[in-house]
């Protein structure tokens, strides 16, 4: 049996709430973001997860939540009917949270003695799903506003990642571009080796 309600709607309420939340209350910020010399010398390894559930304002907020929603409930029903219901949802949480986490590890080594570095953002999780939809949908097209013209998902993928780049060149605003790159490659890798048989059609949907 289905579940009742999309665990990616799920994802987006619990996300949404903890993160205006947090922006009314300091203390709830300072004890769950991501800070690498906190980790390392305290042991608050939870902040690599729960940094996920974080934003800096509205648009980074905005930004995240609705590129998960263009493609979290694609990977969600992508899962389930592969897997059946409970194990797509776990192996869906697994590819969401999964990454939220691992692409946060490359950022703690480098920032670890950093006193001044804090991050936060779903990004990781968020590049990983969208990755992951590219892999099984890799020609659907999209209109992502303000351009009004249908981007394929791949060529918005390769678009995403050009953005978080330059964001990440200019840094400064406590969010890990970085993470896109990471969460990207774990998406790809994880639903890769999860569906391997669904890779000559993505190649051959790419070429074609």
């Amino acid at each position: 049996m289905p579940f009742p309600i999309s665990i990616t709607i799920i994802l987006i309420l619990i996300t949404v709430g903890i993160s205006i939340y947090a922006w009314r209350n300091q203390n709830l910020m300072e004890a769950w973001v991501h800070h690498p010399q906190t980790v390392a010398q305290d042991n608050e390894w939870w902040r690599l997860l729960t940094s996920g559930f974080l934003h800096a304002d509205f648009g980074h907020l905005f930004f995240n939540m609705f590129s998960f929603y263009m493609f979290g409930g694609v990977v969600e029903q992508y899962f389930v009917a592969i897997f059946g219901p409970t194990m797509g949802i776990v192996l869906f949480l697994t590819l969401y949270l999964g990454a939220i986490v691992l692409s946060d590890l490359p950022t703690y080594f480098k920032h670890r003695n950093d006193r001044g570095y804090y991050s936060l953002g779903a990004s990781g999780g968020v590049a990983a799903i969208i990755f992951s939809s590219i892999y099984f949908n890799p020609t659907s097209e999209l209109i992502i506003f303000p351009i009004p013209l249908p981007i394929k998902g791949y060529i918005f993928g390769a678009l995403y990642l050009a953005y978080s780049y330059y964001q990440a060149r200019r840094a400064g605003d406590g969010i890990n571009h970085s993470a896109h790159f990471y969460g990207a490659l774990f998406g790809v890798v994880f639903t890769v080796g999860l569906v391997p048989e669904y890779f000559p059609r993505f190649l051959e949907l790419i070429i074609g």
